[in-house]
């Protein structure tokens, strides 16, 4: 039976040798710290987005995989950089890159990257195309910089993370589906739909990831409640804190402002969450924006694509890494 993560696997082989022979083209002193990420494994999610979305729309053969390998290299340069921002020691169960080389060359990489990724689309000679790649650099750029704004802050609202994830998740993902869709030349009305698509499958992506942060390290090969220690105010958070009886939000408040949650506070608090609940809690929050998704392949072609970005729905609602 074909499934969606059966396809994804499926084209993970291809997808990896298509970023291989990219690698390859990058300059030599760049290859191993780039490598060490881009390399690194992963759900390659973006890629399949950008593939299904062009086949969807008629587009055919191997030079499809030229293409989805753009969002990738834009999503692993996000990486580097996320990682030497939040001082994060691993990344998908290795050492960060900018532990094992240095802060300066990870920096470096992922500029790397993010030109490799620009100087790939402009090798198809189609301006959309190039429009398309950078408003998602740029949207996800401004989505990472609001959180950072936000970062130990126990004021802002549900609203304003959603406009964080939206920007800092939804628009690459977004991106994905609209470059198959510009590249396969489908309808201006066809490719709304499918960015549209794009834009709320990445943000439930993200919501279900911040449920996932309270889930313990060896399901997801991140560190347990990294959450707390960066300062990020993520819906199951935003509940434990409305639950701590009153003379117990002071400190809480005071660690996370300041970030100084031992392991032991991360733990206990981490283990609290799953307890009450609160991290299932803000895993059904992705349904409203699953429920957006799904309403905007209606009126798409009827193709076997179309199965795949229905289960893709599923697969983010009830993923457990």
């Amino acid at each position: 039976m074909i499934t969606f993560v059966s396809v994804l696997k499926y084209e993970q082989v291809k997808v990896n040798a298509a970023l291989e022979r990219e690698l390859a083209a990058m300059p030599a002193p760049l290859r191993d710290i780039v490598g060490h990420v881009l390399l690194a494994g992963g759900k390659r999610l973006r890629p399949l987005m950008t593939l299904a979305s062009a086949r969807l729309f008629g587009a055919e053969g191997d030079g499809l995989y030229d293409v989805a390998v753009i969002p990738e290299m834009i999503h692993v340069a996000t990486l580097l950089h996320d990682d030497v921002l939040d001082g994060a020691s691993s990344r998908r169960g290795r050492v960060s890159a900018h532990v094992l080389y240095d802060v300066p060359r990870a920096i470096l990489a992922g500029d790397a990257l993010l030109a490799a990724a620009s100087h790939k689309t402009s090798s198809f000679g189609r301006p959309e195309l190039l429009t398309c790649v950078s408003e998602s650099v740029l949207m996800t750029a401004a989505g990472e910089t609001h959180e950072i704004a936000l970062q130990h802050s126990l004021s802002h609202s549900h609203a304003e993370y959603v406009d964080v994830v939206a920007g800092k998740t939804g628009w690459l993902i977004r991106g994905s589906c609209r470059l198959g869709a510009l590249y396969a030349k489908a309808s201006p009305a066809e490719v709304d739909a499918i960015s549209d698509y794009g834009l709320n499958l990445g943000i439930a992506f993200q919501m279900v990831d911040d449920a996932l942060d309270f889930a313990d390290e060896s399901e997801t090969g991140k560190p347990t409640a990294g959450d707390l220690e960066e300062g990020k105010f993520t819906p199951p958070i935003m509940k434990y804190l409305e639950f701590l009886p009153r003379c117990d939000r002071e400190g809480f408040c005071e660690k996370f402002r300041n970030g100084t949650f031992t392991l032991e506070d991360r733990a206990r608090i981490a283990a609290d969450i799953r307890r009450l609940g609160f991290d299932a809690e803000s895993r059904a929050m992705a349904d409203e924006y699953l429920d957006k998704a799904e309403r905007c392949l209606d009126g798409l072609p009827q193709r076997f694509e179309q199965k795949l970005f229905r289960e893709a729905l599923e697969f983010v609602r009830n993923r457990k890494s």
